[in-house]
């Protein structure tokens, strides 16, 4: 038997449980991980409050918890090519990732190698927001010289896209709550409160104006944005939420450039990108991890180890 978080219907933190499955075993043309450790997103706690986002990942009850995952690969199946047994492996398996063991199909489209000097609660963060934030970046070809709004710059995904503008030359300027300013600001941000008067409080800060921007969260930095004179073909939002305004480019982590991925982790192996863990939980305190998650006031990436 082994362990898995899953839940029987659909609710908040208390539908999620700590069960005794049966253990998987790696079928052909697939592998085994022996999961470490899983990075929570807000897509996770998404999807067991709202059956219809459950329903376009093809999620049906009962079902898995989690998406990313971080571990070695312990079985291989029949005809698997690409990874070994003791490969150290990170990757996505959304409605599945906080368990004890993730079976994916190898060849694999959403299964990495850690690269040296990348610890697996790290790892585990990078799939969802690590690509979200690429393709984000990429929908509104940000290059060295923009100035870039970033709504919701101090969440999961927020921390690799102000790093990762960072490192692609551009000035960062990022939405957050007064709470976070300090925070940005070690990622190289410069931080702006949220809420009414936005556009003032950025044209204050860049009197220039800002060329790009990026919504990572809900819609407000997209109207801003567009107040302040930014094309619309340079601002992006988030899959998530209402439609956007008329030629603002909608985006998500399946949209991201192949190969992004893999050039993050190198950057965080190298030290260029640094990975804030706000919070380390062992899967016994599931509820805990997701109400903090859920409560959007941490400060980086909530953590479940195995």
């Amino acid at each position: 038997m082994s362990k898995a978080v899953r839940y029987r219907r659909f609710g908040g933190p208390e539908v999620l449980e700590l069960q005794e499955i049966p253990e998987p075993h790696a079928a052909p043309g697939e592998v085994r991980v022996r999961v470490a450790a899983a990075g929570l997103n807000p897509m996770d706690w998404q999807i067991t409050t709202q059956p219809d986002m459950a329903a376009r990942f093809g999620i049906t009850l009962p079902a898995g918890f989690g998406s990313d995952f971080a571990g070695v690969v312990d079985e291989v199946g029949a005809h698997a090519t690409g990874f070994s047994i003791g490969d150290r492996v990170y990757g996505a398996a959304i409605g599945r990732s906080v368990a004890e063991f993730v079976l994916v199909k190898a060849p694999a489209a959403h299964l990495w190698h850690t690269p040296q000097g990348v610890g697996d609660e790290v790892a585990c963060t990078l799939p969802v927001s690590g690509l979200t934030a690429a393709a984000a970046l990429d929908a509104i070809g940000l290059r060295a010289g923009d100035a870039v709004l970033i709504g919701g710059a101090a969440g999961g995904v927020g921390v690799f896209a102000v790093q990762l503008a960072k490192l692609a030359g551009a000035r960062v300027i990022g939405t957050a709550s007064a709470g976070t300013f300090g925070f940005l600001r070690e990622l190289g941000a410069e931080p702006v409160a949220y809420g009414p008067g936005l556009a003032d409080r950025v044209r204050a800060l860049a009197p220039e104006g800002i060329t790009a921007a990026t919504d990572l969260f809900g819609r407000e930095a997209v109207g801003t944005a567009l107040e302040l004179g930014v094309a619309p073909e340079r601002i992006s939002v988030v899959a998530d939420g209402p439609a956007p305004p008329p030629g603002v480019r909608r985006t998500g982590a399946l949209d991201a450039d192949p190969g992004a991925l893999e050039r993050i982790a190198e950057a965080i192996g190298s030290g260029a990108i640094a990975v804030p863990i706000a919070a380390t939980f062992p899967v016994e305190r599931i509820h805990e991890a997701v109400t903090t998650q859920a409560a959007r006031h941490v400060h980086g990436k909530i953590v479940i180890t195995l």
